[in-house]
């Protein structure tokens, strides 16, 4: 079936959780170096826990602002990808919103819907959900004194993709998107996903045929509008590993295309790509953002060699020695090199901050 995973989140999440549970954390903090992983996990940021108001739902965020300069501050409201995601995408945000800071910039985030205490529960959301609760946060966060209603844009990564063209075309005084590693169509990201993890596999020819037939079968009952138990009963095993939940959910969202929502884009446009993205076709992607971006001087395009769907080096995320020890001491070398000065230099370019320095 289509998929609109995020490794990133899954993946990183796991290993983190592990590491810090782990008795490798209590050596790491015996031989003395605990002192080194709090200095490497500071940042020079002011965060906030705040409620935001104003949608179907107050929302449990974090405002982070720059620890200098003079406010009022843009801001960057983060969009999140697949999953249930905490507002600080279990601290790696933090080093994005330290560039962010930079440049003048608060960052504002907040849990999905029934993550962490928070009232809902995402897998209830359509993007048009998603849309609206992004735009009742920006409306939130113009109401706020510290912040600059003229200097406010978008970042956002995987799912965001369908969420952030709809805001940035809807409401009034978004000035620029960032895009990290987000796909056009939901089909078709779904079939490159389940592709990759075939290859990934070395599966054969018949294993792939099979596979894709399954994912069709499926497509169907999606298509028809079936419930999770008429779907379970017609489709029996083909339809193991999907709680009712997330059928609902892929349910709402399956035709989801960004399509028609970028061509109406009029405000620039940051698209940061993996080559090592296994989850989006990150080629159909550039395709389609240079086809339907075409203002003069909308679209700024950042590849990442051997960088994976979340903008970060491979071994951040395969669960090694190495990538679990960086991750702690040095969390900014996480992401791929010069993606962190790439974001920080493109919301700078595109809304100058009077007086900052």
């Amino acid at each position: 079936m289509a998929k609109s995973g995020d490794r990133t989140a899954s993946g990183g999440r796991r290993w983190l959780r592990w590491l810090l549970g782990s008795g490798l954390a209590l050596v790491l903090l015996a031989a003395g170096a605990g002192g080194w992983v709090v200095y490497a996990n500071s940042y020079d940021l002011r965060e906030e826990r705040v409620t935001v108001t104003g949608g179907a739902q107050p929302l449990d965020g974090v405002l982070a602002r720059p620890e200098g300069g003079r406010g009022p501050y843009g801001l960057v409201v983060f969009v999140h990808g697949d999953g249930p995601q905490d507002a600080t995408h279990d601290t790696f945000y933090r080093p994005i919103w330290e560039s962010l800071a930079k440049a003048g910039y608060a960052s504002l985030s907040w849990n999905k819907p029934g993550v962490g205490g928070a009232p809902g529960d995402w897998l209830d959301q359509s993007m048009e959900d998603r849309a609206a609760e992004t735009a009742a946060a920006i409306a939130w966060a113009k109401g706020r004194s510290d912040i600059d209603p003229d200097r406010i844009g978008l970042w956002g990564a995987s799912q965001a993709g369908w969420v952030m063209p709809k805001v940035a075309d809807r409401v009034p005084g978004v000035r620029f998107v960032i895009g990290a590693g987000v796909a056009v169509n939901w089909l078709q990201q779904g079939r490159y996903d389940l592709l990759t993890d075939l290859e990934d596999e070395h599966a054969p020819q018949e294993r792939v045929d099979a596979a894709l037939a399954r994912r069709e079968r499926v497509n169907e009952q999606l298509r028809s509008g079936a419930t999770y138990q008429h779907a379970r009963a017609v489709l029996g095993a083909d339809i193991d590993g999907i709680g009712a939940e997330r059928w609902s959910f892929v349910q709402r969202n399956f035709t989801s295309d960004a399509t028609a929502d970028l061509s109406a884009l009029k405000v620039p446009v940051m698209l940061a790509l993996g080559e090592r993205d296994r989850n989006v076709d990150i080629a159909d992607t550039e395709a389609a953002y240079r086809r339907l971006l075409v203002r003069p001087g909308q679209l700024t395009v950042h590849r990442y060699p051997g960088a994976t769907h979340g903008i970060a080096h491979p071994w951040a995320e395969d669960g090694s020695p190495r990538g679990l020890l960086v991750a702690v001491a040095a969390p900014r070398s996480v992401y791929a090199d010069g993606y962190l000065d790439d974001v920080r230099r493109f919301v700078a370019a595109v809304a100058p901050v009077p007086g900052w320095h």
